[in-house]
């Protein structure tokens, strides 16, 4: 593994209207070090089950790819409830993937949703569990796969710049909402 984990790509899912079913604009901000240094761009299925394959074939499809470093993620879910396997998206992309949010989440809400209101949502909260329950970290909350606690504290303390997110995730999320609604709206 590299020992600095300086090319990294950030992604983050487009706004979207509450009632909205349909495929979700996900944003992907590449950068090396701390400078933007390309976007990507997929579509994943609002409370589908696509999100692994997406991110890994939009990874592995750029031009980005024999330069990344590690993946970083606005949460664990993209378009509502369309949740990632960071284990399969580690294996199918062999980058480590950590996935990172500002508040711990209410686990007991989330298996209630999911279980009560969601097509599959019984695998999508095995894929949840399997993620392993979110660490603090560095003031926010991450689920690993494929870096140790010291890894991903220091990719979180090489890739801040303006908040508590890395860059990479506070940029994707400003992207996102601006070519989705026409201007960003506010900090992720």
């Amino acid at each position: 593994m590299h020992e600095r984990l300086s090319h990294v790509v950030g992604f983050d899912d487009a706004p979207f209207a509450r009632q909205y079913r349909g495929d979700v604009r996900v944003i992907g901000a590449v950068f090396a070090a701390k400078r933007l240094d390309g976007v990507l761009s997929t579509r994943v299925r609002r409370d589908g089950a696509n999100a692994t394959a997406r991110l890994a074939e939009c990874v592995l499809g750029s031009p980005f790819a024999p330069q990344l470093h590690a993946i970083l993620l606005q949460g664990i879910t993209l378009a509502g409830f369309n949740v990632v396997d960071l284990h399969a998206l580690h294996a199918r992309t062999g980058l480590p993937v950590l996935a990172v949010a500002r508040h711990a989440p209410d686990l007991t809400a989330i298996r209630r949703a999911l279980l009560d209101h969601v097509p599959g949502g019984a695998r999508k909260w095995r894929l949840i569990e399997a993620a392993g329950v979110m660490e603090p970290l560095e003031g926010l909350y991450v689920q690993r796969c494929g870096l140790s606690p010291a890894a991903a504290q220091r990719l979180l303390e090489d890739q801040r710049l303006h908040s508590r997110l890395p860059e990479p995730l506070r940029v994707a999320h400003i992207i996102a909402g601006g070519v989705t609604t026409g201007a960003s709206r506010h900090r992720p």
